[in-house]
């Protein structure tokens, strides 16, 4: 019982169910590859392997946004036009930068803008970095839904995104030292 109780005491974070309107087999604050997220929302099937390779991915069928966010970016890895200034601020709100061709006036700012009263939701998925220290491609920290807060800017949009739920504190610490230098 010593042992359970010093194993229970050293849980620092629970994987959550999503509130959605469908299914979803992804749980909140549990990391995944690029691979489970893409199959859980039927990007990717047994027959057909999805393509996706972009930070955004759109479910139009489930009016669903996935966005897929690194924080921490290394020049190897990103070239200058997609070095977002991507952090958390606190524990429930987070700084994003939309791809460089989306301005508020667009249609695709529009649709962050507007996207409650369409009833578009917006999913976060966040990974420390590229790599693990292993060289393997590290998996990423479903967020859960967000909503619009603020935005400024444009091409790209900064857009301030609040969470439904608080961020783990292992990920928070990690966002906030990217946000600092």
């Amino acid at each position: 019982m010593e042992v359970m109780d010093m194993l229970i005491d050293g849980i620092d974070y629970l994987e959550l169910e999503v509130n959605l309107p469908y299914s979803l087999p992804l749980k909140v604050h549990s990391r995944y590859t690029r691979e489970q997220m893409l199959a859980g929302f039927g990007f990717s099937t047994f027959e057909q392997k999805s393509n996706i390779r972009e930070g955004v991915a759109v479910l139009k069928e489930k009016n669903t946004e996935l966005l897929f966010i690194t924080l921490n970016k290394s020049e190897k890895d990103f070239s200058p036009t997609t070095l977002y200034d991507d952090f958390a601020i606190s524990e429930t709100l987070f700084h994003w930068q939309s791809q460089n061709a989306v301005r508020p006036e667009s249609g695709k700012g529009k649709s962050y803008i507007h996207h409650e009263r369409e009833g578009k939701r917006i999913l976060l998925f966040v990974r420390e970095r590229s790599e693990d220290e292993f060289g393997n491609a590290m998996g990423m920290v479903f967020l859960g839904e967000a909503r619009l807060v603020k935005y400024y800017g444009s091409k790209p949009m900064s857009i301030t995104w609040e969470l439904v739920e608080p961020i783990p504190h292992y990920l928070w610490k990690e966002s906030a030292k990217m946000a600092v230098g």
